[in-house]
């Protein structure tokens, strides 16, 4: 249940354990936890956590890993000074949302206060934040001082996405290097370094890691979406035409890209497959798996259900803006 994200089940679920009268447990509490920020509903994570009599590390660190997962660094921070008021002494801590100078200092006092050692996921957080703050430089300054000995591949992938984010191409070959030397067979890691360069317009750049990626017999990861519609799973791939309800699916596509476009709204194509022509590149925007979900989601639900898409790669750069601006029409 928990991997796939079957959030309807899980609320039954809760609701029969609420109606039966059976006493949440630390085993049974942190569970509920887990599964509510895994649908990405951390509001009802919360109401659990809230409602437990007793909570241990354990619990704890669910509740900050969820909120860190999501992105509520504000509660990251809370959370964490709510757990040293109650004298838990705490496994873990993540930072995130650019609220630097607290994730900084909740590092800082996981080492000083409780002996911490860092982990490499401990080491990863404070990257991917100092990274998506834009404080790159402080982010190497990091890795070179801070981190002893080998440095994972997870955090070279942290840094090599805020390169990305911020278009710092020659910082991000440097980075994609040490990445590439880490874990030389892993697709991925190729896949983002192409990226970069695409957007930077450097296509020679981009044909030259896909040569490298051919050379060692590389398949980029085919991305999937899955949105869950009356307890039935639907699972889409870029360019779908096998579900049974293409045809609807694409005329609604239509409709709402006319529509986003009326309010501003406009693809950015610039890191899609850069060979193919501008026109060739919004097709391929337009029917990416994560937009056929959403649109399949908006056919089947009811007005002002949230929609809930599961993905096994990362969003497009584009879909966070155009799911804000689905939401004003």
């Amino acid at each position: 249940m928990l991997s796939t994200g079957a959030l309807d089940l899980g609320e039954r679920l809760h609701d029969l354990i609420l109606k039966k009268g059976i006493a949440i447990s630390l085993t049974l509490g942190t569970a509920l936890i887990d599964m509510y920020e895994r649908c990405s509903r951390v509001d009802k994570a919360r109401a659990v956590f809230d409602k437990m009599q007793q909570k241990n590390v354990v619990a704890w660190t669910a509740m900050i890993a969820g909120y860190g997962m999501h992105g509520f660094g504000l509660e990251v921070v809370q959370v964490f000074s709510e757990m040293r008021i109650s004298e838990t002494k705490p496994k873990s801590v993540c930072a995130h949302a650019g609220l630097v100078s607290h994730g900084l200092d909740a590092f800082k006092c996981m080492q000083k206060d409780y002996y911490l050692k860092p982990r490499a996921e401990h080491q990863v957080c404070m990257v991917d934040m100092l990274g998506q703050a834009g404080h790159l430089e402080e982010a190497v300054q990091f890795i070179n001082t801070d981190i002893q000995g080998e440095v994972p591949a997870a955090v070279w992938t942290a840094m090599l996405g805020a390169c990305k984010m911020h278009n710092k191409l020659e910082l991000g070959e440097e980075v994609a290097e040490h990445l590439l030397q880490a874990e030389t067979n892993n697709s991925g890691h190729y896949v983002l370094l192409s990226n970069l360069y695409a957007a930077a317009g450097r296509t020679d750049k981009v044909e030259i890691v896909r040569s490298m990626m051919k050379s060692r017999g590389l398949k980029k990861q085919p991305g999937y979406s899955l949105i869950e519609i009356g307890n039935q799973a639907h699972v889409f791939c870029m360019g779908d035409k096998i579900h049974p309800e293409t045809m609807e699916i694409h005329a609604e596509m239509e409709v709402l890209m006319w529509k986003l476009r009326e309010v501003g709204c406009i693809p950015e194509t610039d890191s899609v497959l850069h060979e193919w022509e501008e026109e060739e590149r919004e097709v391929a925007v337009k029917f990416h798996s994560e937009k056929l979900a959403v649109v399949y989601g908006l056919m089947k639900s009811s007005h002002g259900k949230p929609i809930r898409i599961h993905k096994n790669l990362n969003v497009l750069r584009l879909s966070y803006s155009h799911e804000v601006c689905i939401g004003d029409i």
